[in-house]
């Protein structure tokens, strides 16, 4: 940053950095308004008077509650250390390989989240709350580091062998645990398998709990105001209780690879490895019905037999073998649930 060059010693550096990621508002526009008078020693009264005007600025935003509060980087603690992990992605969207309509929609939430200042003084809201449907494998994890990587916010998963329990009243509890970290912290929240907890009311298998789960979940849904993002994900969407959709801003699905789709994935990943002559018709015939994450798997299975048997690169026959195990594991596992 050019205010750096002000600087009178490194300690300024340091605290200025420390004060940030312990959430220290104050202490940061200490250490600016310092900053700033280093620069009026320095002769730039022009930067000097920039940083008090934006210490100033940042100042009545605390005073007024209007700062959004900086993310800390640890790790959630009591109660919520069982129900949440924090990970903090560096992913990003043109890493993924989607569908010209699921790529537009991200962009598009990506888009209104950064602008959400702008959206507000209008009257309108960004897309926060967002339900990723489809199969297994096919990016919707992968979507919620992403929007946290691009967002540069904490991604915050919650535990669901932490969040459901047996006892009348301690998991919707625990929501509530969660909604009201969704306050305290700016993060992207992702509730993954959602299905355990959305699933219809009416259906057979429902027991009162877990109803009462979901209308917990609807209730805290719809009140949140947070500065977050709220994302849920499962393969199930038919499980889903109707009244769901209602409370979440968009539906993003995600589908298995087209061939177009596949070679790309293939591509980014073997770059470095594919010969100059690859059967993509061959191969796309065995992998075709994989998802994103198997055909990935099966690359990194196929490059490590090239690097452990020093072949020259990795051909057509041995990348299909690779795809060939992978359907077999799926073939074996769909055989052992009927």
């Amino acid at each position: 940053m050019e205010f750096l060059r002000y600087m009178t010693s490194s300690q300024q550096v340091r605290a200025l950095l420390k004060s940030h990621l312990s959430g220290d508002d104050e202490h940061f526009v200490s250490v600016a308004l310092q900053i700033a008078a280093s620069a009026a020693r320095s002769g730039d009264g022009k930067m000097a008077k920039e940083l008090r005007d934006l210490a100033d600025r940042i100042k009545a935003q605390i005073q007024s509650g209007g700062l959004p509060k900086a993310f800390p980087i640890t790790k959630p603690s009591g109660e919520l250390a069982g129900l949440l992990s924090v990970s903090y992605p560096q992913t990003r969207l043109s890493e993924m390989v989607l569908s010209c309509d699921t790529r537009e929609l991200l962009e598009n939430v990506k888009h209104e989240y950064r602008a959400a200042d702008k959206l507000q003084h209008h009257g309108l809201s960004p897309r926060r709350k967002l339900l990723l449907v489809g199969p297994p494998g096919c990016g919707k994890t992968m979507t919620a580091s992403v929007l946290a990587g691009e967002l540069k916010l904490p991604l915050f998963n919650v535990q669901l062998h932490g969040l459901i329990t047996k006892y009348m009243g301690e998991t919707a509890a625990k929501l509530h645990l969660i909604f009201q970290a969704m306050t305290d912290t700016r993060g992207v929240y992702f509730f993954d398998e959602f299905d355990a907890i959305g699933a219809e009311r009416g259906a057979r298998n429902d027991v009162g709990e877990i109803r009462r789960v979901l209308n917990s979940f609807l209730q805290f849904l719809e009140q949140d105001e947070s500065d977050g993002l709220i994302l849920a994900a499962t393969n199930h969407i038919m499980m889903l209780d109707d009244a769901l959709f209602r409370r979440f801003d968009d539906v993003i699905q995600y589908l298995l690879p087209t061939e177009s789709q596949f070679k790309q994935l293939v591509q980014n990943r073997l770059s470095r490895f594919l010969g100059k002559r690859t059967g993509w018709k061959t191969l796309w015939k065995t992998a075709n019905g994989l998802s994103h994450a198997e055909i990935c798997r099966a690359c990194d299975d196929a490059a490590k037999t090239h690097v452990l048997q020093d072949t020259e690169s990795i051909g057509t026959s041995a990348l299909n073998s690779a795809f060939q195990h992978r359907r077999k594991k799926l073939e074996l596992k769909a055989a052992s649930r009927k």
